[in-house]
């Protein structure tokens, strides 16, 4: 009998369940993303209800993470605005690796004119700082969910175009590619069955990236006031309310949780970000069986530190 040889997508997540700092950020992600799902289930509160008598209550069993001014529990606000963060977080990196993958297949496969008209475009977008950028679409488009998710697509695709076409220029003139073109397959077919899979290790990567960029941005803009509408629960709008430093002061449970919760999900996506990277390219993939978790996780964390030896 012939032994079944597991298929790539068997030997992919295999791979990336014997990866100790992925699965660590996986499972964190998991549990925030869940968390936010049942919010209310897990918190027991409604994130707008108002108690006049809870008001700036300290954390304690009957409020986790305490009160706001309003008498709002902080708990489950930080669960509902987990909701919006990661929606933008994910959807906008999603749509901006979308377009940035399907711009640089195009220009890599094809070079000539197209290439070069879709650099140029891209060169245009980066002269700009990506800040400056969204803040000008934000204030021709106004605030919103769906905008802010919209304005980081639409700024933040020219990285992604750069990593595949760069990829496409060197794996276009690779021998089954020119198979490809002996058998009359579509260029179509060539970018986008034979040659995009070859390039997935730096998509996942921008995309994970991405994730944590434009949820560290969505704070940012919240945090001045440009972001989503203070009437929607974000972790940015969570930390932008208690900016005043007397709330920094005397309530600290106001900017602590949020803070921690944003801290705690781009750390997962980042630590997801590397395993796959790892799984996906086996010329960066790591010995993790010589490493504990400790030590991987240590160095994920705060960097290997060299000794040098005199």
């Amino acid at each position: 009998m012939t032994e079944k040889v597991p298929s790539t997508a068997r030997l992919l997540v295999r791979n990336f369940a014997g990866n100790l700092t992925g699965m660590f950020g996986l499972l964190v992600i998991f549990l925030i993303i869940t968390s936010a799902i049942f919010a209310e289930e897990i918190s027991g509160y409604n994130p707008n209800l108002m108690d006049g008598m809870s008001t700036s209550l300290s954390p304690s069993t009957d409020h986790l993470m305490g009160t706001d001014q309003l008498g709002r529990d902080v708990f489950s606000r930080v669960l509902y605005g987990g909701r919006n963060s990661i929606l933008i977080g994910i959807t906008a990196s999603f749509l901006g690796n979308l377009i940035g993958t399907v711009l640089g297949a195009i220009a890599g496969y094809l070079g000539g004119k197209i290439d070069t008209v879709l650099i140029r475009i891209s060169e245009l977008f980066m002269t700009f700082p990506q800040l400056v950028l969204v803040l000008i679409f934000v204030t021709i488009m106004g605030q919103g969910v769906n905008n802010v998710i919209i304005i980081f697509a639409l700024t933040g695709w020219m990285t992604t175009l750069r990593l595949v076409r760069s990829e496409f220029l060197s794996l276009r003139e690779e021998a089954f590619v020119e198979a490809d073109r002996a058998f009359g397959f579509s260029k179509k077919r060539i970018i986008f069955r034979h040659l995009l899979p070859n390039t997935m290790s730096p998509i996942v990567v921008a995309f994970t990236i991405n994730i944590a960029i434009y949820i560290i941005a969505e704070a940012g803009l919240s945090f001045l006031g440009l972001g989503v509408p203070v009437t929607t629960p974000t972790w940015g709008n969570l930390l932008s309310a208690a900016q005043a430093p007397v709330v920094v002061e005397q309530y600290w449970w106001l900017w602590v949780f949020p803070a921690v919760a944003i801290i705690a999900f781009v750390t997962g996506v980042n630590f997801v970000g590397d395993g796959l990277r790892d799984v996906l390219d086996p010329r960066q993939r790591t010995n993790a069986k010589n490493k504990t978790f400790a030590a991987t996780l240590r160095e994920k964390l705060f960097g290997s530190r060299k000794q040098t030896i005199e």
